[in-house]
């Protein structure tokens, strides 16, 4: 990705400012419908490998592991995030489903917040299995970037929830 040249900087960060104008609203404003993420299902193309990498290596628990109603065959199973959500997979065996890409419309990252102490526990099961991942490295020390055996891009970071940009939002 080409950086943005000086004037395409500040064209960008004006109609930031415009839609922060129009659009952002104070907490005091918020009035969601809803509750949160009950779950976020991606698919799998391994239902041992990703339970091992999920619940072994990153510490969250299997909860479920059921056949998927929509799809006799195929596997639904779920970990638990913490804070009442869950991380849900799907297998599609048989299906020749190719791997996924970043394009316009998929997930480009999930983010899971952790403790600080929980964080460095699973950084040092990361470097002792050779789990290659970003950020500490490049002065983002609340988080880290890796994939997980399908190519999932997980950030792990220490900041509490609703705490972005150096500030909690909502406050």
């Amino acid at each position: 990705m080409a950086e943005p040249t000086e004037d395409e900087q500040v064209a960008l960060e004006a109609r930031r400012a415009e839609l922060r104008e129009k659009y952002l609203k104070p907490p005091a404003e918020w009035n969601t419908p809803g509750r949160g993420i009950h779950h976020a299902a991606f698919i799998c193309s391994d239902v041992e490998a990703t339970i091992r990498f999920y619940q072994d290596l990153l510490g969250f628990p299997l909860v479920e592991l059921v056949e998927n109603r929509d799809y006799p065959g195929s596997s639904h199973f779920f970990f638990d995030l913490g804070n009442q959500t869950l991380l849900g997979f799907f297998d599609f065996p048989g299906l020749g489903l190719d791997p996924g890409v970043e394009s316009i419309g998929s997930v480009q990252h999930i983010a899971i917040s952790s403790p600080r102490d929980r964080w460095e526990q699973v950084r040092e099961r990361l470097d002792a299995a050779g789990v290659e991942y970003a950020g500490p490295d490049r002065g983002i020390e609340e988080s880290m970037y890796f994939k997980d055996p399908d190519g999932i891009q997980i950030e792990l970071l220490s900041d509490p929830l609703m705490y972005f940009g150096g500030r909690q939002l909502d406050e």
